[in-house]
């Protein structure tokens, strides 16, 4: 089976979280399903085979696509599309060509069929990352197309408002973590993010921002950890809070976006480290098993 984690731009109405989960799991089992008001975002984890998985994804995109405006999306979280990112992960390494494979099907049938511009990312995308389409965010998107900088790898070659486009890619696996800071002070968060991002000379294979969750009052490091050899997810969250108490604020919490794989937890109870807002409930594999087992 392949692992397919779509990335929503609807974390507010349960019900449109709730019929864009069913499309998606007509064919895959959803095993997940986290979202964020402030991130006004939901992120789906869905399992199944190629044939399976495609057909759940494209009518997930498309519901999505129907019950969706972005022109009155406001949330925290960068974003370029109604269905923002679409990644194909194999629960296998080397299985990647098997993603790669689906993360085509998906992106010309999503194309095709729903209409929407697709880009290719990661594996399937010369290893470009989708930070590389979202600077500057839809706006910049749309212009970078219009000037010819970009041209959509299928679906129609001018971005929309409403929909805007969808990233498509296949990677390997990657933990989505936030941690909360005990400071109303956004600037902490964002120092924090500077000092532990390897794009700024952190953590090799962390990629962080900060934001100020300004619904809830909380002051966030948003994190994806894109290389779990490379950035143990304990050893991230030791130096998140190290540069924090530098700043004069303390970790107040963390979340957890999605699953997480078994081996990242037993790496950090065999270090004595806690994994704050992570419980045995949201490992993959024994999900999977349970899901499986019904």
């Amino acid at each position: 089976m392949l692992e397919a984690v779509p990335n929503v731009s609807e974390g507010g109405s349960a019900d449109i979280v709730a019929a864009i989960g069913r499309a998606f799991s007509t064919g895959p089992e959803l095993l997940d399903v986290h979202s964020d008001a402030d991130h006004h975002r939901s992120v789906y984890t869905l399992v199944g085979n190629d044939a399976a998985l495609v057909d759940g994804l494209v009518a997930g995109i498309a519901t999505a696509v129907e019950l969706i405006d972005l022109r009155e999306h406001v949330g925290a979280h960068p974003r370029v599309g109604v269905v923002d990112v679409v990644p194909l992960v194999p629960l296998a390494p080397e299985e990647m060509e098997r993603a790669a494979r689906a993360a085509r099907m998906v992106a010309e049938r999503v194309g095709r069929e729903v209409g929407l511009p697709v880009f290719l990312y990661g594996e399937v995308g010369a290893g470009r990352r989708p930070v590389y389409f979202r600077r500057g965010g839809l706006d910049e998107l749309r212009a970078r197309v219009a000037r010819g900088e970009l041209v959509p790898d299928a679906g129609p070659s001018e971005v929309g408002l409403r929909s805007g486009a969808v990233l498509v890619g296949a990677r390997h696996a990657l933990i989505a973590y936030n941690l909360e800071l005990a400071t109303g002070d956004v600037s902490v968060a964002q120092a924090v993010a500077v000092a532990v991002r390897g794009s700024s000379g952190g953590m090799r294979g962390v990629q962080a921002i900060g934001l100020d969750l300004a619904a809830s009052g909380r002051v966030q490091v948003s994190m994806n950890v894109i290389d779990l050899d490379a950035a143990p997810l304990h050893e991230v969250i030791v130096r998140v809070r190290d540069e924090a108490r530098a700043r004069g604020a303390e970790v107040s919490g963390g979340e957890l976006v999605g699953l997480i794989p078994e081996r990242v937890v037993a790496a950090a109870s065999a270090a004595g480290i806690e994994l704050p807002g992570v419980d045995e409930s949201q490992i993959l594999e024994r999900r999977l098993a349970s899901r499986l087992a019904e």
